[in-house]
């Protein structure tokens, strides 16, 4: 017989009934007033240091030291072309439709590409490693280049502010990280009215110096920009590698629809994330055509001088506003990682009863305050971060092309060549990015590449560890149904109440079962036999959570599913199936390991998934399981 919760019971808090019913109550202006904040703030903060690094290097580089006409016009259009081509067409129109059951992402885009192709392994999973890896990059990169960009800006009001731009930076990054763990549920509702006011800013900023000089609108012509790159040189390939600063924080559209829509996401953009922009940077090229001099800093120097310190001060939060949103999406796509067991399980505390997405894992914020600090004390300026933030991006939007494309073809149901034609134009263009891009290897590009293969070597030996690791558990184990002969045929004491035992492998007896009556000798009157199952969808509703699977008397197999952003609640889940969960006692293992050199890994290998085994947080925490209704019963395997 079989049982699963009905839809009439109580939803959970992670439940998307619960999610469409939030929805249905927020209105369509205010998701997309609320998206300005959240998904524009990386974007936003790019005219702070874009055109001004793409100008320098190809000034640089064009061996004359001086700004031409013919440069500014060229980088100019090159930016607001790429975020037509890039941002407008491929992420709003294109991307935004490979929704995973309303959620975004490279995680989510895996999970469709996954589920495409019938396979969980392999090159799909691999790639997904490598996105993953350089989200966390442009992570890292984001807050410091960002706050540094804005903070520089003092050193215009006066130079006297020049020793203080370093420590004040270092201050401003520790506080945004050290107010993490209270949430940002209570601030974000000021994001999106102070970044709107910000684009609006930036559009005035821009629109007032138009008039420098009017031959800047020649700029909208991509004829410039084409030009600029094939009659520049080394010149021009440096410049487009600096270029692609202007879209950085383009993969947020995708990874935040969740949380806002398709629609007030488009809307934002097209009503004034994309108009402001377009205004300020041809602004600063009219500028610069007037006053070459002024390269030092053009975005503050659209101001006049009273405006300076205004100016900064919203320049700082908005670089603020843009690093929550990174630091927020790299705790979303870790519990993902986690979820999708790439990652080992980490402590996830709700900073918010109502939104969904305000989750804090505390060991992600403190790593990323580390190695944040870390590259602004090495790195000490904007300029010389810039060269380090566009591999990881483009990288990033390289592997979400070719995991478009298989989505496309696979689960759209386009002929492989219609998918071929619409996405084989931004990856080209993208990998044109990535190769001007390689050029700064040396000059900082080495920063986003070194996290990227450590973190892909980490989820890839975590993956395979923990593969060897349930192999080792089940190679010897009893099946269920003959322990359950012996068992309920033996003379083993019953004692009343309900056992759950967790096992990865429903067929297989758990070794806490079996440990528990080998050494206690006692068997519980109900025997809940429980496997967990993370699906390739988002949430999974109520209804589908839980099935239960009568065997005897004495044993029932249960299934609990949960999706890949889902904080898994055993208790929540098993009560809302109608089940008294609160008298249950759970019986886990907890594993001791050992490395051993007649494994499938080499023992640096081995030695590496133990480390992250040990910062792993066990499993009565991870499933919300009570303290005082856990046994756990210890276990020594070599791997």
């Amino acid at each position: 017989m079989t049982r699963s919760a009905t839809s009439e019971l109580p939803a959970s808090p992670t439940s998307s009934s619960a999610d469409t019913d939030h929805g249905s109550k927020t209105g369509f202006w205010t998701l997309t007033l609320g998206s300005i904040g959240v998904v524009y703030g990386d974007i936003g903060t790019s005219p702070l240091y874009a055109l001004k690094e793409s100008l320098h290097a190809a000034a640089a580089e064009g061996g004359h030291g001086g700004l031409t006409r013919d440069m500014v016009l060229g980088v100019v259009s090159l930016i607001l072309w790429t975020l037509i081509i890039i941002v407008t067409i491929k992420y709003v129109l294109i991307v935004l439709r490979a929704d995973n059951n309303g959620e975004g992402g490279t995680l989510s885009l895996i999970a469709l590409a996954q589920r495409a192709l019938r396979e969980r392994g392999g090159f799909v999973v691999l790639i997904g490693m490598v996105g993953a890896a350089l989200f966390y990059g442009d992570a890292i990169i984001t807050p410091a280049i960002s706050v540094l960009s804005a903070v520089e800006g003092l050193k215009l009001v006066t130079p006297a502010f020049g020793p203080y731009v370093l420590p004040l930076s270092i201050a401003i990054l520790i506080g945004l990280f050290v107010v993490q763990s209270y949430g940002t549920a209570r601030v974000a509702i000021f994001f999106g009215p102070i970044t709107a006011l910000w684009f609006l800013v930036m559009a005035f900023g821009g629109l007032s110096h138009i008039a420098d000089d009017w031959s800047i609108l020649a700029a909208c012509n991509p004829v410039h920009g084409i030009s600029f790159i094939l009659n520049h040189g080394t010149a021009g390939l440096l410049a487009l590698g600096a270029v692609f600063l202007a879209v950085t924080g383009a993969e947020a559209l995708y990874a935040d629809m969740g949380h806002f829509g398709r629609g007030p996401i488009r809307t934002a953009w097209v009503a004034l994330v994309l108009p402001a922009l377009a205004l300020n940077y041809l602004g600063q090229g009219a500028m610069l055509l007037a006053h070459p001099e002024h390269l030092e800093n053009p975005f503050f120097l659209l101001y006049p001088s009273w405006a300076l310190l205004p100016m900064v001060l919203l320049a700082t939060v908005a670089t603020i506003i843009a690093s929550q949103a990174v630091i927020s999406g790299a705790f979303s796509i870790t519990q993902q990682a986690m979820q999708l067991g790439l990652l080992p399980r980490m402590r996830v505390l709700r900073t918010s009863e109502t939104e969904r997405g305000q989750i804090y894992i505390p060991l992600v914020n403190w790593w990323l305050l580390v190695a944040v600090v870390f590259l602004v004390v090495l790195f000490k300026s904007s300029s010389a971060l810039a060269a380090a933030y566009g591999i990881a991006v483009t990288g990033d939007m390289v592997i979400t092309s070719c995991l478009l494309f298989i989505v496309a073809w696979k689960f759209w149901r386009w002929s492989p060549a219609l998918a071929a034609l619409v996405i084989a134009p931004f990856l080209l263009i993208e990998l044109v990015f990535l190769s001007a891009n390689a050029l700064k290897l040396l000059h900082g590009g080495w920063v986003p590449l070194t996290i990227g293969a450590g973190l892909v070597t980490a989820m890839w030996i975590w993956r395979k560890g923990s593969h060897l690791v349930t192999e080792e558990i089940h190679r010897a184990r009893l099946p269920l149904s003959e322990f359950m002969h012996k068992a309920e045929a033996g003379s083993i004491q019953r004692v009343p109440g309900t056992a759950v035992f967790l096992t990865g492998k429903s067929g297989d007896t758990p070794g806490a079962l079996i440990h528990n009556v080998k050494h206690n000798r006692v068997l519980h009157a109900h025997n809940l036999i429980l496997t967990v199952h993370t699906e390739d969808v988002p949430r999974i509703t109520d209804g589908e959570r839980v099935t239960v699977k009568r065997l005897s008397d004495a044993f029932s197999c249960v299934s609990v599913r949960f999706g890949f952003m889902e904080m898994p609640d055993l208790p929540r889940a098993l009560a809302g199936a109608g089940l008294d969960a609160g008298d249950f006692s759970y019986f886990l293992t907890r594993r001791v390991l050992l490395a051993s050199p007649d494994t499938g890994m080499p023992v640096w290998q081995d030695r590496l998934y133990i480390a992250m085994a040990r910062i792993s947080t066990d499993a009565s925490r991870y499933f919300r399981i009570p303290v005082d209704r856990a046994v756990e019963i210890g276990a020594q395997i070599s791997i």
